[in-house]
């Protein structure tokens, strides 16, 4: 525990106090919502270094296709990567899926409410673990993410130890509304406590911190390798040809895509030209239309744009396909329109690169997430 912060310094009551004028009304916390911990571990599991804006209409549309546990056990994997679709790193919908099937298989189809069984399900850790029991059943337990780390180390004006973070958030639980408290945390490091430019003058804690500033970072920033890739179009009486991926290659297995080429091909010129992200990864991606006979031998399959609805699509793939043909595919599973649309590239203007929304990246939390 810090020296300068304890136990019964009135962070808990002033934090509580701001949370509850200022807190955000998102739909997980409505009523009916925040005491059941299945929405609750949806919603924590898709917010892990993902955007509230992003995850709204994702988090909607998948409680109501799974709404308990026991729907999403049963539901087929492909099902559960359709609704993910757009996401972006499929290891938590894989995790979820996992976790829930062993729910009802051994406790039940009732989430745990204890934290060595929850920690022991596939894709939970101590972050989530501690979000869920503290928001659905009222448990002390701290939940310490990027957000609450960057909170108290600029408390104390230093950068701090995860486990001295821990022990300090620990320290200021109070015993009622514990979930309430690591809420407020999660809200204040999403909307106060920036990562830059924070607004200081707004914070409830001001009057106890040290920094009232960003700190300086640990270490400079990495950055991403760039990667160039190119994909043929193909199509044939309104549908395009797809491959999946192999179920153990080492990202997005068992995920449908265009076909990927070894090169650029010297003609014609892309349909499109756009700009993805996959964990340290930057990636320039082209795609070229083809004739049929450039799938001959090639494992895969043809789709509609109505059956590509439910189909568990890469997001690269999603964005093409909404780039170079207009389509924008919506289910009763993946929302539309939650991440910003790819832009059409020219044939004349191919070598301009338009960006599009990076997908986010996995984790428990950790020091990127992001709220």
């Amino acid at each position: 525990m810090l020296s300068h912060m304890g136990h019964n310094d009135g962070t808990a009551r002033r934090l509580l106090a701001w949370y509850r004028r200022h807190r955000r009304a998102l739909p997980w916390r409505a009523p009916g919502n925040a005491g059941d911990p299945y929405r609750v571990w949806v919603s924590e599991v898709m917010l892990q270094q993902t955007q509230v804006a992003v995850v709204i209409p994702y988090y909607e549309r998948f409680v109501r296709a799974f709404p308990d546990v026991a729907a999403l056990a049963g539901a087929p994997e492909a099902a559960v990567l359709a609704a993910w679709s757009g996401l972006g790193y499929y290891r938590r919908a894989r995790a979820l899926h996992a976790a829930a099937r062993a729910i009802v298989d051994h406790h039940g189809g009732a989430l745990p409410l204890s934290y060595a069984a929850l920690t022991a399900l596939p894709g939970i850790g101590a972050y989530t673990a501690g979000a869920v029991l503290s928001i659905a059943a009222g448990q002390a337990l701290p939940a310490v993410d990027g957000n609450v780390t960057r909170i108290v180390s600029r408390l104390a004006g230093r950068h701090l130890t995860p486990s001295a973070v821990t022990a300090q958030v620990h320290a200021w639980l109070p015993s009622r509304h514990p979930g309430d408290f690591n809420q407020a945390l999660m809200d204040l490091g999403a909307t106060i406590c920036l990562p830059r430019q924070p607004a200081c003058g707004r914070c409830p804690l001001r009057g106890q911190c040290a920094a009232r500033a960003e700190l300086p970072p640990l270490r400079p920033r990495s950055h991403r390798h760039q990667v160039e890739r190119h994909y043929a179009l193909i199509r044939r009486g309104g549908r395009v040809f797809l491959r999946q991926r192999p179920a153990r290659a080492a990202r997005l297995s068992g995920m449908w895509e265009l076909l990927p080429l070894p090169a650029a091909p010297p003609t014609p010129a892309p349909l499109a030209t756009l700009r993805h992200a996959i964990t340290s990864h930057a990636i320039t991606a082209s795609v070229y239309a083809a004739p049929v006979r450039g799938m001959r031998g090639e494992p895969g399959r043809w789709f509609s744009q109505d059956q590509l609805a439910d189909v568990p699509l890469t997001g690269l793939a999603r964005k093409f396909l909404q780039a170079a043909l207009g389509w924008t595919l919506t289910s009763t599973s993946a929302p539309a329109g939650a991440r910003s649309a790819p832009t059409r590239v020219p044939r004349a203007a191919a070598a301009s690169r338009n960006s599009a929304t990076p997908s986010a990246p996995p984790g428990d939390g950790g020091s990127r997430r992001r709220r």
